[in-house]
């Protein structure tokens, strides 16, 4: 089966800003109405952000959507691995890329990832989903944890794609890129 992964830098979910990119990732999943799962961690699992993904992927888009939280409360093992292994497309969305990269290898979710890819499932994301497929990428991740006086960050991916992803190159920190993403 093919590989793919598709590195989405930034947009808006809430206002169809990546159709054509979304169009795609559906496409290469070669399903009709493909199963995706979204995993917010980089969001704090974000419930209003799973709203949008479900109203975009599944109502607009048409797909089966699910969800995997991973910081409230975390699934078993099991249930990880079961969702991970059965989405023909894993989109991963924006928010604290460090954070996420903690707790997917924490909880063995990043040799899932990589498993899922080796399968032929597709992998995407935004920003933070973008940069986790790198070797590593430039990230604001700080600004979660001091807003007023942070440093970008290389912070290590899964290795899938060789370089460095910058999904904003342009600056666009914390506050405006977590309302572009999400769609709040």
């Amino acid at each position: 089966m093919p590989k793919a992964i598709v590195a989405i830098g930034g947009g808006q979910i809430r206002t169809r800003g990546t159709a054509p990119i979304d169009r795609e990732i559906i496409r290469l999943s070669q399903k009709k109405n493909p199963r995706l799962l979204f995993i917010p961690t980089a969001s704090s699992d974000s419930e209003k952000y799973w709203k949008n993904i479900q109203e975009y992927f599944g109502d607009f888009l048409k797909c089966e959507t699910d969800v995997l939280f991973l910081i409230k409360e975390p699934p078993s093992p099991e249930r990880i691995r079961s969702k991970i292994l059965s989405a023909d497309i894993i989109y991963v969305g924006g928010g604290n890329t460090l954070q996420m990269m903690r707790i997917w290898r924490r909880l063995g979710v990043d040799q899932l990832l990589v498993s899922a890819y080796e399968n032929g499932t597709v992998l995407s994301g935004i920003s933070a989903g973008a940069i986790c497929w790198f070797d590593a990428g430039h990230s604001d991740s700080m600004s979660f944890y001091n807003p007023r006086k942070w440093q970008y960050i290389k912070v290590r991916g899964l290795g899938l794609v060789n370089g460095i992803h910058c999904p904003h190159y342009n600056g666009m920190t914390r506050g405006s890129l977590a309302e572009s993403i999400s769609g709040t």
